[in-house]
């Protein structure tokens, strides 16, 4: 599984409407989860962002289509980074030629 950070603001949208935000992401984790991933994290952030979340997809193609249809709800706005594990990590600087 392919595992993606995400950086998320709320738009004008999703804070006007914030108290539905709990439903929603009860939402937002049967979508993935029906789409063979999993919410592995959810944070409620103070700073530059208002939430990070961290899922696993099966492939980069599922991991766009995730982020990309919850962008299309209109509630929030995502930043979303690929993320390696250590092991991972370790494989990559261990190919370095």
């Amino acid at each position: 599984m392919a595992t993606y950070i995400s950086l998320i603001n709320y738009t004008d949208q999703g804070i006007k409407t914030i108290k539905n935000s709990p439903n929603r992401l009860d939402a937002v984790r049967k979508m993935i989860g029906d789409m063979g991933g999993e919410l592995k994290d959810f944070y409620l952030t103070l700073g530059a962002y208002d939430l990070v979340v961290v899922v696993e997809a099966p492939d980069d193609e599922t991991g766009a289509k995730i982020f990309l249809a919850i962008g299309a709800a209109g509630n929030v706005r995502t930043t979303t980074l690929k993320a390696f594990s250590e092991d991972e990590y370790r494989r990559i600087i261990a190919a370095i030629p």
